[in-house]
């Protein structure tokens, strides 16, 4: 955003031959190839995580008259830590060979959750970020309307532009559980996995297709494709200021905040089902609280609006020049892997029969 590049200082700490990518020398197009087909990959395998995640689900839902609903909904939460982030993550640092680059102890993690100058800057294009996310998301809610409304019912579009459902909280021990998740264990995994391990993967083919691939990645695995738009949005956001800062820690922080204010309304929306509505101080903080989002949208979008000329003014780095932006991107896409990957990020019931299919059953 209004994040300031480093200007002439590197943005890499370190040199090519220690990225998790590339070896040694110059990247070549047949590197660049070799790395769409990983990040196809380990995106097919996060899917098929959270198809059988899906399927664990339901059948402990199912046992619920044995143990309780709080129960059912931590241990729901729980299976979706290891197979929603622990196994992808793990997946991804394996196919990169970055668990070295990675290291706890390393020189190179702490430089990557370093304490950027451009901390407060940074973290006070929150509400721009936050006003044009979900600014992108109402008129995702909208186009939905107007499909169905135009039809005379449900389409198949409609449908997919409609938010992906989040499965509530049945108790305050589940609803703490349910905030946790959404403010600091999803911001941490993804952040260390998007922002981290793939964006560095492909830094050394340029960082604004670096900043791009990752966004759409970070889009595709919200799961949905109403989320897809404002959560791309948000990760290119967030992409640019990786790039800027050459700082987790900040993208990190900034992601929990955004989180959390959802968090708050689904926290909120929990203590109501409760309470079964009829705590008048709950209602009157919800109703509040609601009102103070849909201010936050407004300004957020009055002030992406106002840092549009400042934004403009800076530039992203190309650090490769072999083959045009536009031809990057279209052999990321291109590649098998990624087409498999993105049937089962659109269908998930054609991917739960691929699975089947794959696994003869």
């Amino acid at each position: 955003m209004s994040t300031e590049p480093t200007g002439s200082t590197s943005h890499d700490d370190f040199t090519e031959s220690q990225m998790p990518n590339i070896e040694h020398g110059k990247p070549t197009i047949d590197d660049y190839k070799i790395v769409c087909i990983k990040l196809g990959l380990v995106m097919l395998a996060y899917f098929i995580c959270r198809i059988i995640g899906a399927v664990i689900s339901s059948v402990i839902w199912g046992m619920a008259d044995n143990i309780s609903q709080t129960a059912a909904y931590i241990i729901i939460m729980s299976l979706t830590v290891v197979l929603v982030y622990i196994i992808p993550m793990l997946f991804t640092a394996f196919i990169f060979r970055s668990f070295s680059y990675y290291n706890m102890g390393s020189e190179t993690f702490r430089t990557l959750y370093k304490r950027d100058k451009r901390l407060a800057s940074a973290l006070g294009t929150f509400p721009a970020m936050y006003g044009l996310g979900y600014g992108v998301a109402l008129l995702t809610l909208l186009a939905s309307f107007l499909l169905s409304r135009v039809t005379g019912g449900e389409t198949f579009i409609s449908d997919l532009l409609r938010p992906a459902v989040v499965e509530p909280a049945t108790g305050l021990g589940s609803a703490i559980m349910m905030v946790f998740m959404l403010v600091v264990i999803a911001p941490v995994f993804e952040e260390v996995w998007v922002r981290g391990i793939m964006y560095d993967a492909l830094k050394p083919f340029g960082h604004g297709i670096a900043i791009i691939i990752s966004s759409i990645l970070f889009g595709l695995m919200h799961g949905s494709l109403y989320m897809l738009f404002y959560t791309t949005i948000l990760g290119f956001a967030l992409g640019y200021i990786r790039y800027a800062t050459n700082s987790l820690l900040i993208v990190t922080i900034l992601h929990a905040i955004f989180n959390a204010v959802a968090a708050g309304l689904l926290f909120l929306m929990a203590l109501t089902d409760i309470t079964l509505g009829e705590n008048r101080l709950i209602n009157t903080v919800s109703n509040i609280y609601v009102l103070a989002v849909l201010v936050l949208i407004v300004v957020g979008l009055v002030a992406f609006i106002v840092r549009i000329p400042i934004i403009r003014k800076y530039k992203i780095e190309n650090t490769w020049t072999e083959i045009s932006a536009g031809k990057k991107i279209a052999l990321f896409f291109f590649s098998v892997p990624v087409i498999i990957m993105l049937v089962f990020a659109f269908n998930e019931l054609t991917g739960h029969w691929l699975l089947g299919l794959l696994l003869g059953i």
